[in-house]
């Protein structure tokens, strides 16, 4: 019976591991910015719901909008 409850722990904690294994969108380099409806960068102006700290680097589409100079960096640190 330990065993048997031992292996469930382990099959019950590998799954929540895996729900809290955050996925990267792949338009986005440098950070890991999250897949979700909207992402803004950390600090400024936006309202999420989900935010990233920069740098992050342009390399595919700019789906949220993030590098608002178009230099291909976003969320960079203001000079």
């Amino acid at each position: 019976m330990r065993r048997l409850t031992a292996l469930a722990l382990a099959v019950l904690l590998s799954g929540s591991a895996a729900a809290m294994a955050q996925e990267c969108d792949p338009n986005y380099q440098g950070a890991c910015v999250p897949v979700a409806s909207d992402v803004d960068c950390a600090g400024g102006n936006g309202n999420g719901p989900a935010y990233v700290q920069g740098p992050v680097y342009i390399v595919g589409e700019d789906i949220y909008e993030l590098d608002r100079d178009g230099d291909g960096v976003a969320c960079e640190k203001k000079k």
